[in-house]
């Protein structure tokens, strides 16, 4: 484990986890309670008093083999507290909550949206403190030998995903740089799809984004397509995201290749 961006051997690892299930335990009044505190004092309330927001940042498209280290190096200058990486059935899901040492840090920790980690860019999200104990608690939930009537709740299916969340056009991230139209065409062999239906974006450089834009015949292929989603092609793993021709518009407007 990390703290403040030092490493810590196993025994403060344990210290780690006992800490973050204090955080849990006591709740709202972790901030508030004296004594020594890991993060930060909050001022006594007051009448008009707004409590500042818990210091935690949500991560997508990490790398499969991302380790707390490269987190912390990634947040380099800020004070990690805890990195908790999220899975579903035993499966990494390529993403992460990072809490921070202040509130004022997260909008250094959003600075860093769409820098890379490896050869992925990584995007920061706002999050919130329910977020970060719900992760917790699925991640216990969903640990061997856990209750299974108290498992985390899955993810719904492309089946189970109201058709209006589809309008013809999925966005593919996370492609690997050297990716062609041929590729995502076979990626997607089970549709049919012309090469002028492939849209590979680039950044405002002219390099390769490591997404793309694919049109559909229908929304129900576009629906049925998603059981492609965190496939891989090459040697990563691909996200897909309904989409709509105006998000397709926007994206290419930054570059087309």
């Amino acid at each position: 484990m990390f703290y403040r961006g030092k490493y810590v051997d196993s025994g403060d690892a344990r210290e780690m986890g006992l800490k973050r299930q204090r955080l849990m335990d006591q709740g709202p009044s972790y901030y508030g309670a004296s004594g020594p505190s890991y993060m930060y004092d909050a001022p006594p309330p007051a009448y008009s008093y707004i409590p500042p927001p818990f210091p935690v940042v949500r991560l997508r498209g990490l790398p499969f083999d991302c380790a707390e280290a490269e987190i912390v190096d990634f947040f380099h200058g800020l004070d990690v507290i805890d990195v908790l990486f999220v899975h579903k059935g035993g499966k990494f899901m390529g993403e992460a909550y990072c809490v921070l040492g202040y509130p004022l840090q997260i909008d250094f920790a959003l600075q860093r949206n769409r820098q890379n980690i490896g050869r992925r860019y990584v995007e920061v999200f706002r999050s919130r403190k329910d977020e970060y104990y719900k992760a917790i608690a699925n991640e216990v939930f969903d640990a061997p030998g856990a209750s299974p009537r108290r498992g985390a709740p899955r993810a719904r299916s492309s089946d189970e995903r109201d058709l209006s969340e589809f309008k013809g056009v999925l966005r593919l991230r996370g492609l690997p740089f050297s990716a062609d139209k041929l590729d995502i065409i076979t990626f997607f062999k089970d549709f049919a799809i012309s090469d002028d239906k492939v849209h590979l974006i680039a950044t405002s450089e002219g390099r390769p984004a490591g997404e793309a834009f694919v049109e559909f015949a229908t929304p129900e292929d576009s629906r049925a397509a998603m059981s492609k989603d965190r496939m891989t092609l090459g040697h990563r793993y691909i996200e897909l995201f309904p989409a709509s021709r105006e998000e397709l518009e926007e994206a290419s407007s930054r570059g087309r290749k």
